[in-house]
Parts: C-alpha cells; sequence; structure tokens
C-alpha cells in the first residue's frame, strides 16, 4: 500500500469540516434555546399585564357595583336636611 502524500491536508480537510459541524451544531442548539427563553419571558409578561388589566377591571366593576347597592338602600327621606342652630356660649 502506498502512502499518500496528501494525506495530512485531506485529514485537515476533514478535521476542520468536523469541527465547523460542531460549532454550527453548538449555535444552532443555542438559537433554539435562547428563542425558547425570550417565548417564556415574553409570554409571562403577557400574563402579568392581562391579570392587571383582568384585576383593575374587577375592581372597577366591584366598586361601581358597589355604590349602585349603596344608592338603592338608601332611603329617601334620610337625606333632610336637619335644622341646626347655632351655639351661643
Amino acid at each position: 500500500m502506498l502512502l499518500n502524500p496528501f494525506y495530512p491536508f485531506t485529514f485537515l480537510k476533514i478535521s476542520s469540516l468536523k469541527a465547523t459541524i460542531v460549532f454550527l451544531s453548538i449555535l444552532l442548539i443555542k438559537s433554539n434555546l435562547l428563542r425558547l427563553k425570550g417565548g417564556l419571558i415574553g409570554g409571562l409578561f403577557a400574563l402579568i399585564l392581562i391579570s392587571g388589566i383582568f384585576a383593575s377591571s374587577t375592581i372597577a366593576i366591584g366598586s361601581l357595583v358597589y355604590a349602585y347597592r349603596l344608592k338603592k338602600k338608601s332611603n329617601p327621606n334620610d337625606n333632610q336636611m336637619q335644622d341646626l342652630e347655632a351655639v351661643n356660649i
């Protein structure tokens, strides 16, 4: 069997291709993980915003219902003005 004089170059070419494939695979996995992380953070932020809107609207509706019930409970006779006299010392 004869030795190929270009064998070192062939070995370097194959090794560099393997290293490039490993490097690109690592970058692809990293980009997928970053995309996943960004999606999770964005989803969590959206969930916080939506729950805040829901809570504030619930509080607003509750206060309107409370004010309506208070207005409905009060009698028209309760709103009469009292005759107040000045106190002389």
